[in-house]
């Protein structure tokens, strides 16, 4: 049966205890990773280390993300950035397959922003292609990993992934986080998903078909 998430107390308060019971330990003991390969990047990108860019959270409010810089700013003759594999270093393919880029968003779970689980947060230009179920992913925070990242991360539609995203939205629990959580280490380590066939990264979402695939069961 669904929980819901105005009457649990795990999504009221509980999730945000866990947040901050993990995030605080995990900044500490990751820092000297996250200095080094801050160092690398700020030689190899001319100083640029940190990602920054504005993403739609609970209820669709815009914060600043925060990543690590695994793609230049190179540009065609015309001024426009180019395609995505150009651009991403063999220093970032390895940050990227490590997941060590997503470490700075620990700082966005200690303001509050992220949680550590929860639908990915995308780009601010999806939100009017959503289709009214895909929206209810916005109903809770969104986290560094969830049940769409260890299903299929980048490797299946996105319809997949919000089918996955409304399916933990109604199942969110201490739980299923804690088994998110585990299988995440077992997807970093086996570097799966991190891209979408084809394509350096993954490609934009433009809308689904009138025909979306049923509910995950």
């Amino acid at each position: 049966m669904a929980v819901s998430s105005s009457t649990s107390w795990y999504p009221t308060w509980g999730k945000r205890l866990l947040d901050l019971s993990l995030a605080v330990p995990v900044a500490v003991l990751t820092l000297p990773a996250l200095l080094l390969a801050a160092g690398v990047l700020a030689f190899q990108n001319r100083g640029a280390v940190l990602f920054r860019q504005l993403r739609p959270g609970q209820h669709g409010a815009l914060f600043t993300l925060y990543k690590l810089q695994t793609m230049t700013n190179a540009r065609d003759a015309q001024g426009r950035l180019l395609p995505d594999a150009a651009r991403l270093t063999r220093l970032g393919r390895w940050l990227r397959a490590s997941s060590l880029d997503e470490l700075p968003q620990l700082w966005n779970v200690l303001r509050g922003e992220l949680s550590l689980v929860g639908p990915r947060p995308l780009l601010p230009q999806y939100l009017p292609l959503y289709s009214p179920r895909q929206a209810r992913r916005h109903a809770v925070k969104p986290g560094i990993t969830g049940w769409a990242q260890v299903n299929g991360r980048n490797a299946i539609s996105w319809e997949q992934k919000f089918e996955y995203d409304v399916w933990y939205v109604d199942h969110v629990s201490l739980l299923l986080d804690l088994r998110i959580l585990l299988l995440t280490g077992f997807r970093v380590l086996g570097a799966r998903g991190i891209s979408a066939p084809g394509q350096a990264t993954t490609e934009a979402f433009t809308g689904s078909a009138p025909s979306s695939p049923p509910p995950v069961a």
